[in-house]
């Protein structure tokens, strides 16, 4: 304890004294004056020794709170200018107008007057949007920097060993995928049992081998399945990879001459076990929704990633599930009041064919068909189909506008989709949400946009169009619909046109319907007259193709002119006709459309997957036939922006990723 303390405490005992002598002094002044006087200046001896201790105390403790002062202020100033802790100050103009030491030190130069953007663009660019905490790198370290704007301060932590933590922490997440041998039963019906125990040993060798490189605990819950639990440190080197096992098992199996591909489904980033699970389900289903031969890989949060799928999908539907269809969409058609009916925007002869196919299949079981359409998004071609059947007393009524179908959906509403999964690209999105009950008919490589919720979803990946999976649910109704020409002609048009007249994705299916559309009336040169083109349209094509150049790896590139605008048509003609030159593997047709995106039009003989560059541009498709639409003003920068996509997909040797 400081002296001048213990000399308070004294002090206090002092005037305890003092007060009790005054009291003896009285009373010895009463009974003795003499001792009373004697006691007195006792008394005011003490009491001046009391005073001079105060002012002594007083003395002592300012020089205390003095020495306590400078040191406290020391302490602070080495707190200041020496702790590992960097301190900047800023002025309006973004200007360090004071740095301490640290962070002179740090940067090895006097930091006072420069620009606050030329210590580190990523903090200045956070430092004007008013974010209050940043994480930067400076020197090789990680900082936390505390921002106050109001006093234009700013205090960098080094956060290197807590983001060291952090990312060892997530890399040691646990991941979970799902592999599936995609074709299995078909590539292995009338093998001897010798040739097919023989085919899944070289498989489940593959995968065991590429599990125990990669660290991953796998296990076969059956026949056709694994389960593989691995870390997020492993995922990361597996994408790096581009996920070998798919090539490896497809070279291996191709030396047994059959065509056996892996599909596999990962969910991450979740902390319930549960959940996760759920994801590498909802991925896998993604994969095999794509044609199979690829992985794709699922977060909550964040876009799908997609590995594979360099190969044409193999046709494995059977004729049970699309009887087991058939009948499900009778029996939801049978449960409803009505039944709507509606393709893509700006339809085709495939999305038109298969909404009237589909109506036939609901007169049938005895309910109302309405088609939703917009009269003002739609090319010639339809307004020619709609041409010969104005007027027809059965076909003319069922098609209705947007608007007409939204003020008449009841609670029993029934809406088929077809030829499309995207709600972004129906005739009229709203719909969708309006009606409780959806049924979705496509036949392109599923997307990550998709409706939810829908109460049956029949997507073959494998079939040439919608047009030909609607055919084979009308073969399989119990009551036998009776086909129109009108009828069967659209749904045969729709095949002819998605198949480039039965030239790409055509299967023995394909041939099968179409045989069966005709049998039922349909007019092959109908088909040809709906098709005819507009001379004018032909030569606004014929100048996009006298445009077109090879870029690279016979990629032919056309550009229509800055002034003029095409529709969906003309471009994706174009693009078919770039396909039939000399040495041109894919090709790609951009333009501008009338309601002022620009478009593009991709098109290749199956080595080339365009569907990875569309979707990488935000669009979808085939893997021979795919499109987006840009929001963009200028050509020359999509044009640009599709170059960028041709070289990485080369440069990672025709990958999804």
């Amino acid at each position: 304890m400081p002296n001048f303390l213990m000399k308070r405490w004294h002090g206090y005992h002092v005037v305890t004294l003092v007060t009790m002598t005054s009291i003896l002094s009285a009373i010895l002044t009463f009974y003795q004056w003499q001792l009373g006087l004697i006691a007195f200046i006792a008394v005011a001896v003490i009491i001046a020794l009391t005073i001079r201790a105060r002012n002594e105390f007083e003395h002592d403790l300012s020089d205390y709170i003095s020495t306590l002062s400078y040191r406290v202020n020391k302490a602070g100033e080495q707190a200041f200018t020496r702790l590992p802790l960097g301190i900047i100050l800023y002025n309006e103009e973004y200007q360090i107008q004071w740095a301490n030491p640290f962070m002179n030190e740090l940067l090895k130069e006097q930091l006072t007057g420069t620009a606050l953007k030329e210590l580190s663009s990523e903090v200045f660019k956070e430092v004007k949007e008013q974010e209050s905490e940043i994480y930067s790198d400076l020197q090789g370290k990680d900082f936390r920097i505390i921002h106050l704007p109001n006093e234009r301060l700013l205090y960098f932590f080094d956060a290197t060993e807590e983001l060291e933590y952090k990312f060892l922490y997530e890399m040691d997440k646990t991941v979970i995928g799902l592999i599936f041998l995609d074709n299995l039963d078909e590539v292995t019906r009338g093998l001897e049992d010798q040739v097919r125990s023989k085919l899944l040993s070289h498989v489940t060798d593959s995968i065991n081998k590429w599990a125990k490189a990669n660290d991953i605990l796998i296990r076969r819950t059956s026949s056709d399945r694994f389960i593989a639990i691995m870390t997020e440190e492993t995922l990361e080197s597996l994408e790096e990879s581009k996920f070998v096992l798919l090539d490896e098992v497809r070279e291996r199996t191709h030396e047994e001459k059959v065509a056996l591909t892996l599909s596999i489904g990962i969910g991450s980033g979740e902390d319930s076990l549960r959940e996760m699970g759920a994801l590498a389900q909802s991925s896998l289903d993604l994969a095999l929704g794509r044609g199979g031969d690829q992985v794709a890989i699922k977060e909550r949060q964040g876009k799908v990633r997609f590995y594979g799928g360099k190969t044409n999908a193999v046709e494995k539907r059977t004729r049970v599930r699309a009887r087991v269809i058939s009948h499900a969409i009778r029996d939801f058609i049978k449960e409803s009041d009505q039944v709507y009916i509606m393709g893509h925007k700006n339809p085709d002869m495939d999305s038109i064919g298969s909404a009237i196919g589909m109506a036939k299949i609901v007169e049938t079981n005895g309910k109302e068909a309405f088609i939703v359409i917009d009269p003002d998004d739609m090319n010639h071609n339809i307004r020619k189909l709609l041409g010969e059947m104005d007027g027809n007393e059965q076909l003319w009524p069922r098609f209705i506008k947007p608007s007409e179908a939204r003020e008449h959906v009841t609670e029993d509403t029934l809406l088929v989709v077809v030829d499309t999964h995207k709600p972004s690209l129906v005739v009229e999105p709203r719909l969708i949400e309006e009606v409780e009950r959806t049924i979705v008919i496509d036949h392109h490589r599923r997307g990550e946009e998709f409706i939810n919720d829908a109460v049956l979803v029949y997507m073959e990946p494998y079939a040439s169009s919608a047009a030909e999976l609607v055919t084979e649910l009308l073969e399989y109704q119990t009551k036998n619909p009776k086909l129109g020409v009108l009828e069967s002609t659209a749904l045969l048009a729709g095949i002819i046109v998605d198949t480039k007249s039965f030239a790409i994705r055509t299967g023995a299916r394909t041939f099968d319907a179409a045989s069966y559309l005709r049998s039922r009336g349909a007019d092959t040169v109908l088909v040809q007259k709906l098709l005819k083109e507009d001379l004018a349209e032909y030569v606004k094509r014929a100048k996009l193709v006298e445009n077109a150049y090879i870029y690279s790896h016979g990629m032919a590139i056309a550009k229509g002119a800055p002034d003029a605008t095409y529709n969906q048509v003309i471009i994706a003609q174009a693009a078919d006709t770039l396909l039939t030159m000399n040495d041109v593997v894919a090709s790609f047709v951009i333009s501008k459309l009338k309601d002022g995106r620009v478009s593009i039009s991709a098109r290749s003989l199956g080595d080339v997957n365009v569907q990875v560059m569309m979707e990488k541009l935000d669009g979808g498709g085939h893997l021979t036939n795919a499109a987006t639409q840009i929001e963009s003003d200028s050509l020359e920068e999509v044009e640009g922006m599709l170059k960028k996509k041709i070289d990485e997909y080369f440069n990672d040797g025709g990958d999804e990723s």
